[in-house]
């Protein structure tokens, strides 16, 4: 092979690189901007309690780390207090969660040094939905966290042989004003149409037709 011959295998070689160099480069600044402005998703499981107040009848889990004479699942009463071991009587209603955990972690250094408190609210009893009509168990049931049309209506028992299941719907107060969302039981439980089955909220009634 000549010297002109290999000095331009050579000279093709160069630029090959060259161009592979900067496609390479370039890919990697378009993924690095990709990355850059695609947000980052929120988990749809976030803790439902969450800035949710405490109330007169919800259930807490109080725990205390390495303290378990002091840790207790406790009810609220209706005077909005909980009763814990060291500390007796304890405010809880009106507070969240954390700002009770907070709280409580103060009062127990008296007692336990460096306490770690974690208060968590297992049953929302404060908070209520309505089912009337014809189901089988009508009236008034605790509203869960997450809870939708469809599990709010295996609360009450079946449905009687009259019930219109195509007809059902959820009546609710909006900005003082009464607005009603339709609700297709023969439907949704087949998967069709499933948007219709909406979360509840506090004071929701469910009417079966």
């Amino acid at each position: 092979m000549s010297r002109w011959t290999i000095m331009l295998w050579m000279a093709m070689l160069v630029v090959g690189l060259g161009f592979a160099s900067t496609a390479i480069a370039h890919q990697k600044d378009k993924s690095t901007a990709q990355d850059q402005e695609t947000p980052t998703p929120t988990s749809p499981h976030q803790p439902a309690e969450s800035g949710y107040v405490i109330s007169p009848d919800d259930v807490l889990a109080v725990e205390v780390w390495k303290e378990p004479e002091v840790s207790a699942n406790v009810p609220v009463r209706p005077d909005g207090k909980i009763s814990l071991p060291l500390l007796g009587d304890v405010q809880a209603a009106g507070l969240t969660a954390t700002a009770l955990t907070s709280d409580l972690t103060e009062r127990l250094k008296k007692f336990i040094s460096d306490p770690q408190v974690t208060v968590i609210v297992t049953q929302v009893n404060s908070q209520h939905i309505y089912i009337t009509g014809e189901v089988n168990r009508g009236g008034t049931y605790p509203l869960q966290p997450g809870m939708t049309i469809l599990q709010g209506l295996s609360s009450a028992g079946g449905f009687t042989p009259f019930a219109n299941l195509k007809k059902i719907y959820v009546m609710r107060q909006v900005n003082g004003k009464q607005e009603k969302y339709a609700f297709n039981y023969k439907e949704v439980i087949k998967g069709k149409n499933t948007a219709q089955n909406i979360p509840l909220l506090p004071g929701d009634t469910i009417v079966v037709p």
